[in-house]
């Protein structure tokens, strides 16, 4: 994956308000090691680096003095009523120094059980929490379907297979996918109280007719 760089400004705003006046995101660069740092990001430039990176790739912010900082993208806050992006936390990530993070896992392969028997594969899990160097950060992690094969088959995170250098941090034991039988198309049930007044009318026309027809013979 090509790294990720969005320019920014080091404290250049006095308010957050001020920032997202001029189309500006604020940002706030921290980590329990590294004391907060207040920068601010072209919005858009912002919006097209997390559309790439999410919150599972690196993104390496270059400010005015050409210093750089590598982080993940931690939190975001949106607007109430826009969903605009109103305020970002990246979380700092120092080199050599392992780190802790979700990344999003991507199902692969064809399920037998669905392709075959018309099961529904139902999705228990989607991200995975991992820990490891910045540099052996995945995108994503992969995980092969193609084992279920029958209602009722699953696979769980000690089912994953990830890179050397990579230590999941979830239970082996959590469910991240399963198979589930089709389900029928039931009968509607008509209450009683509906049969039963069905029953009367079709009691009540063949009275009629019977009357129509000892009136015809006369």
């Amino acid at each position: 994956m090509e790294p990720i760089i969005i320019e920014v400004t080091k404290g250049k705003y006095a308010t957050s308000k001020e920032a997202r006046k001029n189309g500006r995101i604020p940002i706030v660069y921290y980590s329990k090691d590294v004391q907060p740092t207040n920068f601010s990001v072209d919005y858009q430039d912002f919006r097209r680096a997390y559309k790439k990176a999410g919150r599972s790739a690196i993104i390496t912010l270059i400010d005015e003095n050409k210093d750089e900082y590598q982080a993940l993208t931690h939190e975001l806050q949106y607007h109430p009523v826009t969903d605009a992006i109103i305020h970002v936390d990246m979380m700092a990530i120092k080199k050599g120094q392992k780190i802790e993070t979700e990344v999003p896992i991507v199902l692969v392969g064809e399920a037998p059980a669905i392709r075959e028997l018309g099961g529904i594969l139902v999705r228990n899990k989607d991200r995975l929490w991992i820990k490891c160097l910045p540099n052996d950060l995945p995108h994503e992690i992969p995980l092969d379907v193609s084992g279920l094969v029958d209602f009722h088959s699953s696979l769980t995170v000690g089912d994953i297979k990830v890179p050397e250098g990579i230590t999941i941090m979830d239970a082996e034991d959590i469910s991240v996918v399963t198979i589930s039988a089709p389900r029928r198309e039931e009968e509607p049930v008509i209450p009683a109280a509906a049969a039963a007044e069905a029953v009367t009318e079709e009691a009540a026309e063949g009275e009629e007719k019977k009357e129509e027809g000892a009136g015809a013979s006369e």
